[in-house]
């Protein structure tokens, strides 16, 4: 008997069948795997690709869910490919599926991306936690700022090199009447976990994907 078209199987293929005829040379990779679809685009192709994620009809990804920043340095104890990476999460809620989208940024010490705030206007404080917490810069945004430490914070406090403790800390002082910064003086005391999960984990629940549908 074939399978059914609802099916999560069935809309799996559709699904990549679709992000495949329309990415097409912008689409540097397709991944499926535990029910997801994951490709990687070129950085300097992000606008185009989310532009046709976006108006393809097959495809309708009209909502983001979510943008990060990802820092791969010294990923799984051997990554020798870029450093940073911008992972956007989009759902089509015409088609009710999901995409994970991934771009890599070509230089480690300046990572420069496209922004998509023209493509998805809610991609803008996305961007600007990006860009605070990683310093991945996304040319053609129009607000790139801070958006959670200080206006005075040096240094990209998700970057994987910078100290758990931080550099400096922030304290009143009660005689200048004002809040003044000093170096930290508290004794730094780093553990970083190693957690590399096996190539199977999540295997036993191959129903769930595309949005949970079984």
């Amino acid at each position: 008997m074939s399978p059914s078209p609802t099916t999560p199987a069935t809309r799996l293929e559709t699904l990549e069948a679709a992000l495949r005829a329309s990415l097409g040379d912008t689409l540097r990779s397709l991944v499926v795997r535990l029910g997801e679809i994951t490709v990687v685009v070129d950085a300097g192709s992000q606008v185009a690709a989310a532009t046709r994620l976006r108006d393809d009809p097959a495809l309708r990804f009209d909502t983001l869910i979510d943008l990060c920043g990802v820092d791969y340095r010294d990923y799984g104890g051997g990554w020798s490919g870029p450093r940073f990476a911008v992972v956007m999460h989009l759902l089509s809620v015409a088609h009710n599926w999901r995409v994970r989208v991934r771009s890599f940024c070509a230089d480690d010490e300046m990572p420069v991306i496209e922004s998509v705030t023209g493509v998805w206007p809610a991609a803008g404080w996305f961007e600007r936690e990006a860009f605070d917490l990683f310093g991945i810069v996304f040319e053609g945004h129009a607000d790139l700022r801070r958006i959670l430490t200080d206006y005075g914070f040096i240094g990209h406090p998700f970057r994987k090199d910078f100290p758990i403790s931080g550099h400096v800390e922030m304290r009143y002082d009660p005689e200048q009447k004002r809040v003044v910064y000093q170096p930290v003086t508290i004794e730094p005391r780093e553990i970083v976990p190693r957690v590399i999960r096996d190539e199977r984990y999540g295997a036993e629940r191959p129903d769930v994907g595309l949005g949970g549908q079984k």
